[in-house]
């Protein structure tokens, strides 16, 4: 009796055991895993001294630039010079036609003749004062255009410099246009920057620059500062600042591309890693996931100098912070991660 009472409690037991392992099952499939945090690797960024320092385009121009040509049309008696040639000041490059300037010294010749005389009467009371004012007047006319045909007839060089352009031959008629010559002056050579409104109290005259030309690679040339513009330019916030190069050499000339570096010094910047700055897909802008309590914050920066494997930057992040170096795929901002070493 009993032992048939004990078969009957068997599968009473065994449901009890199956119904117990599916609830244990069942709550375990509805309680949530907990969710595995991303890990990432960390750095510490620090203040460091960034040399500031600044490039700018620009075109080498001569520091003087002169055109030779008469004021009048006339006829090229002759041409001295060539294009390439090294001229001095009050060097005597053009001679052209010298009928104008022979008739004007005869009639100037006649003029002092007959003035001289009017003089002496007007002396001894022999002529009125308005006949030798209209005398004197007429003479120093006269006078005045001698001069300006001789400026004309005889064209000198108002410069030392080099003869850059000939646009006529000896026997041409001047017709007006193109000057006969051009001449500049490269010794020295003067480029103008246009600089950042930023940069306006910074920059003085006499300060020193370096210029590169592309056509002499790596070689650096020394400038100066000759010249800072009192204002700036509404449109584009910049000012112009010229630069001069002594070019002792004349190895600097015009119409060169040359790249002008200032240095402002050096100045305590934040410096990250490369490897933690994030670009935003879509646009140009640059971010770095900085952590701080165990969650990332996504913080949009500005770039400075690249400084071999790191950046200088601008904005964005504090002396101290801890910026993520690897797994920023995985991030988003204000998420919980791990750090592993």
């Amino acid at each position: 009796m009993i032992t048939n009472k004990l078969f009957g409690l068997i599968p009473f037991a065994a449901c009890l055991f199956l119904f117990s392992c599916s609830s244990k099952k069942a709550d375990e499939a509805q309680a949530p895993a907990e969710k595995e945090k991303v890990k990432v690797k960390v750095e510490t960024v620090t203040l460091q001294a960034v040399p500031q320092t600044s490039e700018f385009t620009a075109t080498v121009e001569a520091n003087i630039k002169n055109n030779i040509a008469p004021q009048t049309p006339v006829r090229i008696e002759k041409i001295m010079v060539e294009v390439g040639d090294h001229i001095r000041k009050g060097q005597k490059l053009v001679q052209m036609d010298e009928v104008n300037l022979a008739q004007a010294k005869t009639q100037l010749d006649n003029l002092e003749i007959e003035f001289k005389r009017t003089d002496e009467l007007y002396k001894v009371g022999g002529t009125s004062k308005s006949d030798w004012d209209a005398k004197k007047t007429s003479l120093d006319v006269a006078r005045t255009a001698y001069k300006n045909l001789v400026e004309n007839t005889q064209l000198l060089s108002p410069i030392d410099g080099i003869v850059t352009a000939r646009n006529y031959d000896s026997g041409d008629m001047y017709s007006g246009g193109d000057p006969v010559l051009v001449v500049e002056q490269i010794r020295p050579v003067k480029l103008y920057i246009n600089v950042s409104e930023s940069f306006f109290t910074r920059v003085k005259k006499g300060m020193d620059v370096t210029v590169k030309l592309d056509v002499y690679g790596d070689e650096a040339f020394d400038g100066k500062v000759s010249l800072v513009y009192p204002t700036i330019d509404p449109q584009t916030r910049t000012f112009p600042v010229e630069i001069k190069i002594v070019n002792a050499n004349e190895k600097v000339r015009p119409g060169m591309f040359a790249r002008v570096t200032i240095d402002f010094g050096a100045q305590d910047r934040v410096v990250v890693p490369d490897r933690a700055i994030v670009k935003q897909s879509g646009s140009g802008d640059r971010y770095v996931y900085v952590y701080k309590n165990g969650t990332v914050s996504y913080n949009k920066v500005e770039l400075g100098r690249r400084l071999d494997n790191k950046y200088e930057l601008i904005s964005g992040v504090e002396n101290g912070d801890k910026v993520v170096i690897t797994g920023q795929s995985r991030l988003n901002n204000g998420m919980e991660v791990d750090i592993v070493e």
